[in-house]
């Protein structure tokens, strides 16, 4: 019971913030080259990564490094409707690289002290989207990942194995988990 709580707490704000993001683009059936994929994507995994790092300025810097890497290799890549994927990876990998590289510079900094989201966006979100917003840091990092991915990238389990570069299995357990500690997390006074 408490996790249902918890996960449509998660699906509402998650979902809230990428209604607020706008359409996901639409894929054209014509071949995309870099520069259509990095005008309709960037902004979208941009806030993917700020929900990730908790930081804007890191989370531009990691989608520049994923639209780097695939830059090289580009000329490697066998479907053009496969590089979104390969980007969204990239931005899961290189999230997870910036998180472990700061906990291990300031172990006595909890690594996501800054707040992520604009004073205007956070203004818009009602005390109940705060509170999931706020406990949703609390949590390890994958078990946020999943749950950003979930409820905010609006992916299915078998996208998140992939992009995660974990089984579906582990998908479902780490979302389970993730749902109940983030409603004792809200339950917990601040």
């Amino acid at each position: 019971m408490l996790e249902g709580n918890a996960e449509r707490s998660v699906e509402a704000t998650l979902g809230h913030l990428r209604v607020m993001d706008g359409p996901a683009p639409v894929q054209t059936p014509a071949p995309l080259n870099l520069e259509d994929l990095y005008r309709q994507h960037r902004m979208r995994l941009v806030r993917l990564a700020i929900l990730l790092v908790d930081e804007p300025a890191t989370a531009e810097d990691v989608v520049q490094e994923a639209f780097t890497g695939l830059h090289r290799n580009w000329g490697r890549l066998r479907d053009a409707a496969a590089a979104v994927g390969y980007l969204r990876t990239a931005v899961v990998n290189g999230s997870r690289s910036v998180l472990r590289r700061r906990k291990t510079a300031r172990e006595y900094v909890p690594p996501h002290a800054v707040n992520a989201r604009s004073a205007e966006s956070l203004a818009m979100l009602s005390s109940e989207h705060q509170a999931v917003v706020s406990a949703l840091s609390k949590l390890p990092p994958r078990q946020r990942e999943v749950l950003v991915l979930r409820y905010y990238g609006g992916l299915s389990e078998a996208e998140i194995s992939e992009a995660a570069g974990i089984s579906k299995g582990t998908v479902k357990s780490t979302a389970s988990r993730a749902l109940e500690a983030l409603q004792k997390a809200m339950q917990t006074p601040q």
